[in-house]
């Protein structure tokens, strides 16, 4: 698949840009599958010589554990690890929170790799370019798509007990002993010995430009969620994706931890990553509104995109779930749909149209746990949306059996890696190498006496 790459900054847009946020060093930042961040600090004046910065290729296809799984390491990598460049998306550039002098920038790998066979384009295992992808469809329909998730998260306490994790409620910092002793579900009072916390999370959104515009105390213990006004969806995954490291990094400042781990605690909710679409026509038309008509009736259009959605979620609930763990949110289930369902208002649907006029109507997708990767997730959402569009079928009401979503992550990776559709969408390079690199986390984990204690524990809990 062919991929319009990000250019390459002329050495006076560089320039320009570090004159806007001043920096002595610049953080080349860039996604891979994880919800990690890699990359390299770099100085200034060798961000604008090298329009960027180099990275070894290896880090595209490693697992979650550092692993590099045969079906990636030859065929769509190559074994030497060489380098590749990182292209800077300027409009990303902002100072770095808490770190005078150093400004952050969102990169895409860009270059030809010598693998087994012929060459392979890195640009092919990025999400966010498959994202872009995406989103330049939705221009070629003359059709515009917006984007508003919503992130649940632990604030957590970490300790060892007789070998084995335990897990706490956070304490406020200041505050020994003053932790959650039970679920105290939209406490006002319980989220307040929390506002040090908050107060410097918004404030280092605000420089990155993150639109968080409120939280909540969850149903879980210690959970929250955090709720972003509505935006582009490349703006709105880069800010999900910059988001999870911010709020991990500031909670380690105030002696805590911020997880986004699916599932945590056996008895109790999850962690959800909501998202909610709508698409609009151009501004002229005389209705812009996709998902609805006039009248404020639910549009066929909306139908036939929530269509899209049922009839490949199977295959792309290895994106919305992409760990074990993020399977045990599903079997133990507290508002995590099983099936493909839809429907108005009920939270125990998979896509869900809340209540709202005719020009904010827009879907729900509820699938995707906190694990999942942003740009995969809307990518995927969007993509599938798109080709029911294109098709015009009806969704299928109910939960019937022909709904229901793969119960382990071997099956979900399955459905994918058949998954033309998905393919198409993405390209079957990325495809192939995240099955695979998923594939290997999974047989790694399985072959632990304990798997929850001894991965999920271990690498899971402060890196999904």
């Amino acid at each position: 698949m062919s991929r319009t790459p990000l250019p390459l900054p002329s050495t006076d847009d560089l320039r320009a840009a570090l004159e806007r946020v001043p920096a002595r060093r610049v953080e080349c930042a860039v996604g891979d599958f994880t919800s990690l961040a890699r990359g390299k600090v770099v100085a200034a004046s060798d961000f604008v010589g090298m329009a960027g910065c180099r990275l070894p290729s290896v880090v595209f296809g490693l697992t979650l554990t550092a692993g590099e799984p045969d079906a990636v390491f030859g065929p769509l990598l190559p074994e030497d690890y060489a380098d590749v460049r990182l292209v800077p998306d300027l409009a990303t550039l902002a100072p770095r929170p808490g770190r005078p002098g150093e400004a952050t920038v969102i990169c895409e790998p860009v270059g030809q790799l010598a693998v087994q066979g012929g060459e392979m384009s890195i640009q092919a295992l990025s999400p966010r370019a498959a994202l872009r992808h995406v989103l330049a469809q939705f221009r070629a329909a003359g059709l515009q798509a917006l984007a508003a998730p919503e992130l649940e998260m632990f604030l957590l306490k970490r300790t060892e007990h007789n070998g084995q994790v335990v897990l706490g409620a956070a304490e406020p910092y200041g505050h020994a002993g003053a932790s959650e002793r039970v679920t105290e579900v939209l406490c006002l009072e319980r989220a307040s010995h929390f506002d040090a916390y908050f107060d410097e999370l918004y404030a280092a959104c605000e420089v990155l430009g993150i639109p968080m515009t409120g939280h909540a105390h969850e149903s879980a213990l210690s959970q929250y969620e955090v709720n972003f006004a509505p935006g582009d969806p490349l703006a709105q995954a880069d800010a999900v994706w910059r988001f999870k490291r911010l709020a991990r990094e500031v909670a380690l400042r105030h002696g805590f931890m911020a997880s986004f781990a699916p599932k945590p605690f056996l008895d109790l909710p999850g962690t959800g990553m909501h998202w909610h679409f709508s698409v609009q026509r151009p501004a002229d038309a005389t209705w812009p509104h996709v998902f609805a008509t006039p009248a404020g009736e639910d549009s066929p259009a909306l139908h036939h995109f929530i269509a899209g959605l049922q009839r490949h979620a199977p295959a792309a609930m290895a994106l919305f779930a992409p760990h074990d763990m993020a399977f045990d949110r599903i079997a133990l289930s507290d508002a995590s749909p099983s099936h493909a369902s839809w429907g108005h208002e009920a939270r125990s649907l998979a896509f869900r149209i809340p209540a709202s006029g005719g020009s904010s109507r827009r879907i729900e997708n509820r699938l995707p746990g906190g694990d999942a990767n942003p740009y995969l997730t809307v990518a995927a959402t969007l993509g599938l949306g798109l080709l029911g569009l294109r098709e015009g079928a009806l969704p299928v009401p109910g939960q019937p059996d022909a709904l229901a979503l793969p119960a382990n992550l071997p099956h979900a990776l399955n459905a994918l890696a058949g998954s033309e559709a998905l393919r198409g969408l993405l390209g079957s390079p990325l495809v192939e190498a995240l099955v695979a690199i998923k594939r290997h986390e999974h047989d790694e984990r399985r072959l632990l006496a304990d798997p929850r204690q001894q991965w999920d524990m271990a690498y899971l809990l402060e890196a999904a």
